[in-house]
């Protein structure tokens, strides 16, 4: 809405001036009036109103020299002159100090509404324009401001850094330093804190920082000590007291590089900041921050995630659940949360690896216990969970609360000894190539001295004991007459069918197909292990 002030020294036009124009239809509000020239040049100088109707005539000052002196003090709103008097000197005068209309008295009604109109339609283009400039003028400071911090000016635009162009555009400082700001929230109730409201500053006339988006990220530019200072103490007040779980304050993260002392030198801090935010999924819990100090460690990272890596971490996953050894799982997922920590992969892949990971062990978990209900998510689920995490930690977290709830559905509250547990991990694997000296470590055990333990307790070696379950589990196939011999070899665990037969044969006293012919179960020869 535009603004309107009414100088005449009649009380009576005064009044009139504020009826006979629906000032509201255009697009104009009355924000004083004023009885003669010295009040009228008062109210123009402290008010700045968009339109001033003027007596050319007044006590105290002359219209025409209230004018010079308004412009002379840097006025630059509409007039409309109101007189009496027809003279052509006043008019001529008039017009020169840039008087918009001259019109007389008595005054007509349509003549003075036309004059308002013209001059509103004249004001909206002057702020359109001056929108647009004032928009230009910022996208440059932006480009500028973008180019600078990135440090992707050429040396054509090496001239825009000169001292006193950054002090135009309020870019010059003693000092400077680059913080990226990132947000992760997914919960659009979450309060979005400023920057500004972080560090408890105010920032008007931008003399402390400017930022622009980049990557969906805010990248901020710090300039002079003040700023510096205020960061510096808001990170030792946040990692004092770190904020707490689930707040709002929890869901962001700040990277930051060194300061440095002059403006070509604010890309080094940019890129320190750049690289320290892009390993923001790899902090530990609870850190909220990174650092240029953290830089050396970051560089050094040479490590790289591959499929020898994947096998290896789900054999051995797998093996410790199923051998029910919860502190083998937990340092197992301890050492692969320290082996991510410092692979050189982007979050992405990180994502991908650990997501086939747990896959695989679902996997084996559901052939290994495949009479068991094992609650597992669907693997879109899987995918999505392990997806929306912000960090590696949380995925690590998910994966062993998962380990926990197989153990919990595939485990035997009745089994408190080892020995149980080893006689379950076999009666689970024997159709595996399973040796003593591979399962031996997952309980604790050197394959020697268990060796003793089981052949003492079981009354039969390791390997006896293995023979017996799968020439058992033989005999239930054999029964079925679904298979072929040799396929039958492989479903027990032997790989050789000639081996198959010798074993047995060993302990029935008949060949397979023998005992398929026959179709009956004489005793087990508990003949003592050989091999």
């Amino acid at each position: 809405m535009e603004t309107v002030l009414i100088a005449d020294d009649e009380v009576n036009i005064r009044e009139g001036l504020k009826i006979i124009i629906d000032w509201n239809e255009l697009g104009f509000e009355i924000c004083g009036e004023a009885a003669n020239g010295e009040e009228a040049l008062s109210a123009i100088l402290e008010k700045n109103p968009s339109l001033v109707l003027l007596d050319i005539r007044m006590p105290k000052m002359y219209g025409t020299d209230l004018i010079r002196i308004a412009r002379e003090r840097g006025y630059k709103g509409r007039f409309i002159i109101l007189s009496g008097y027809s003279d052509f000197t006043y008019a001529q005068t008039a017009i020169r100090y840039g008087v918009d209309f001259y019109i007389t008295k008595p005054i007509d009604e349509d003549e003075l509404s036309q004059a308002i109109t013209k001059i509103k339609q004249g004001l909206e283009k002057e702020h359109a324009a001056s929108e647009n400039i004032e928009l230009l003028k910022n996208k440059a400071k932006d480009v500028i401001l973008h180019e600078i911090v990135t440090g992707t000016y050429n040396t054509a635009e090496a001239a825009l850094l000169s001292p006193r162009k950054m002090e135009e555009m309020n870019l010059y400082a003693d000092i400077y330093q680059v913080v990226i700001y990132e947000k992760f929230s997914e919960n659009p109730e979450d309060i979005s804190y400023s920057f500004a409201d972080l560090l408890k500053i105010t920032n008007k006339g931008n003399h402390t920082f400017e930022y622009f988006e980049e990557d969906g990220n805010e990248v901020i530019l710090l300039k002079g000590q003040f700023a510096l200072d205020k960061f510096s103490g808001f990170l030792e007040r946040y990692e004092k007291n770190p904020p707490q779980k689930g707040s709002p304050l929890d869901t962001l993260f700040l990277a930051y590089g060194r300061p440095v002392r002059s403006l070509d030198e604010i890309y080094l801090s940019y890129e320190e900041a750049y690289t320290l935010q892009k390993r923001r999924f790899f902090c530990m819990q609870g850190q909220h921050t990174l650092g240029y100090d953290a830089l050396p460690k970051v560089q050094d990272i040479t490590l790289e995630i591959n499929n020898d890596k994947l096998e290896e971490y789900s054999n051995l996953l797998t093996d410790y659940l199923i051998a029910f050894q919860r502190n083998k799982v937990a340092e197992t997922l301890f050492s692969l949360e320290e082996f991510l920590y410092n692979v050189k992969n982007d979050i992405a892949s990180v994502k991908l690896f650990l997501t086939d990971l747990y896959l695989r062990i679902k996997e084996k978990a559901n052939h290994i216990f495949c009479s068991a209900e094992i609650p597992f998510p669907t693997n879109s689920q899987i995918i999505d969970r392990i997806e929306s995490c912000h960090y590696l930690y949380e995925i690590i977290l998910f994966i062993s609360e998962q380990t926990e709830m197989i153990m919990n559905a595939t485990g035997n509250p009745s089994r408190d000894t080892v020995l149980d547990d080893i006689l379950y991990y076999i009666d689970h694997n024997f159709r595996s190539n399973i040796k003593l000296e591979g399962i031996a470590p997952l309980f604790g055990y050197s394959s020697a001295y268990l060796g003793k333990i089981f052949n003492k307790t079981m009354g039969e070696s390791f390997n006896s004991y293995v023979d017996h379950r799968r020439i058992d589990y033989s005999k239930e196939l054999l029964k079925e007459n679904r298979l072929k011999v040799y396929e039958i070899a492989g479903q027990v665990g032997y790989n050789n069918v000639d081996y198959f037969h010798k074993k047995f044969k060993k302990y029935t006293g008949m060949s397979p197909a023998e005992y398929r012919k026959n179709g009956f179960t004489p005793p087990l020869k508990n003949l003592p292990e050989t091999d």
